[in-house]
């Protein structure tokens, strides 16, 4: 346990950047999910899944969740994945 008041401030904003992290990473791995099922049956909406887990991911980057590489992989992987490619 932190006894310096800028650790226990450091230990707060740790806690509430983790659960925001947490939080964007789930809201990202289901999006990729959904895409990924919906690809893979062929289903109707697929593109938009798709476009919308790829939007998804670029916005991770620019939150800070995700590296700038990792975006790029997994939304070439989705893209390519996709019959429109």
């Amino acid at each position: 346990m932190a006894n310096i008041a800028s650790a226990q401030k450091q230990n707060r904003k740790m806690i509430k950047n983790r659960a925001r992290n947490r939080a964007a990473m789930a809201t990202l791995r289901t999006a990729v999910k959904k895409a990924r099922a919906a690809v893979d049956t062929k289903a109707a909406d697929a593109a938009a899944l798709v476009k919308s887990a790829v939007s998804i991911v670029d916005s991770a980057v620019t939150k800070g969740i995700l590296k700038r590489r990792t975006a790029s992989r997994y939304a070439s992987r989705l893209v390519t994945r996709s019959p429109a490619a």
